[in-house]
């Protein structure tokens, strides 16, 4: 099953979308946002499961999906939470600056939370004041849980799993440094977040859905030419499962959070990278400087992922970045 959200308030107006995502049906009479739906899971998933083999029977036809027109699958939510799973990735970031990692960094996650009253639309301009910020893409995968109850195992935890999405978590690096510096964390560095056009069930995904990972290549092009397309199920060091339960330590998890996976990443250096950050510590280890700029005004992200025949699963993230008004 795959769920939109079209325009109409500020939670939108959700829909179910055919796999082809060539068409959507309200599901107003069902649920009147995908928050409501998650809110209850267990009554309102059966009813939009059957909306969703009409609309593939073609017993409901709906109306056109059109991706440029859909908000983020949940326009906002009460908790999102982003992790940094690949642990290969930091490990490039630390040796990028001469830092040695600690060995906990491969048991022991690393998140951190992020805005969730604003995500921007999956195909939305991406609104920023000015390039000296040093504009980064990073193309990841989420999952949206039901209620994660507090000290709950990896292997229940992956069981609380509803929705599975993309990501871009958009980053200003050049403001990361001072931030961190003041210890305690993200905020001005971390703008809104965009998220693909649909959020699918894990079923949806068939055989690359397996260990609470998606075992399939994050495609990302940059202008219109490819970045890279690491595999998001090799080398993710901690699964879905496993995030969840690190999150929901020491406090309970509403239905509705979303939870990320952090930038994609595979030793594979032949895959390439989901953003620039890791492809200019690439070059600043083999060149002695990074060569790859970040991005300016203009500039047009994509990311995408597609199924063994080829067919985009959740549509693309494909945003511009733009001067704010």
């Amino acid at each position: 099953m795959k769920l939109g959200s079209l325009p109409g308030g500020r939670d939108g107006r959700l829909a179910v979308v055919s796999r082809d995502l060539t068409r959507a049906i309200s599901a107003q009479g069902i649920a009147a946002t995908l928050q409501a739906a998650l809110d209850d899971w267990a009554h309102r998933k059966p009813a939009l499961e059957s909306l969703a083999h009409e609309l593939e029977t073609g017993r409901a036809t709906g109306i056109p999906f059109d991706p440029a027109q859909a908000l983020a699958p949940l326009p906002r939510a009460y908790h999102w939470v982003d992790g940094s799973a690949y642990v290969n990735h930091v490990e490039l970031v630390r040796k990028a600056r001469g830092a040695t990692m600690p060995d906990s960094f491969w048991t022991d996650p690393l998140v951190y939370q992020g805005g969730s009253d604003d995500f921007l639309p999956p195909q939305a301009d991406a609104p920023f004041a000015s390039e000296d910020w040093g504009i980064d893409f990073e193309g990841e995968v989420a999952v949206v849980t039901d209620d994660v109850p507090m000290r709950i195992g990896p292997a229940a935890a992956r069981g609380r799993i509803q929705l599975v999405m993309l990501v871009n978590d958009w980053s200003l690096r050049n403001l990361i440094p001072g931030e961190l510096a003041k210890g305690f964390g993200f905020y001005q560095s971390k703008p809104a977040t965009a998220f693909s056009p649909v959020a699918v069930t894990p079923d949806e995904l068939g055989e690359a859905w397996r260990d609470a990972r998606v075992h399939l290549p994050l495609v990302v092009h940059l202008n219109g030419k490819p970045f890279g397309q690491p595999d998001a199920g090799t080398d993710m060091t901690f699964d879905f499962g496993q995030l969840i339960a690190h999150a929901a330590k020491t406090r309970r998890l509403g239905a509705g959070s979303i939870v990320g996976s952090g930038t994609v990443s595979n030793r594979d250096r032949s895959t390439g990278s989901t953003c620039l950050a890791e492809r200019r510590m690439l070059e600043t280890l083999d060149q002695g400087k990074p060569m790859t700029p970040f991005l300016s005004f203009g500039d047009r992200v994509r990311i995408e992922m597609f199924d063994a025949a080829g067919r985009s699963i959740f549509g693309a993230i494909d945003q511009r970045v733009a001067r704010v008004a």
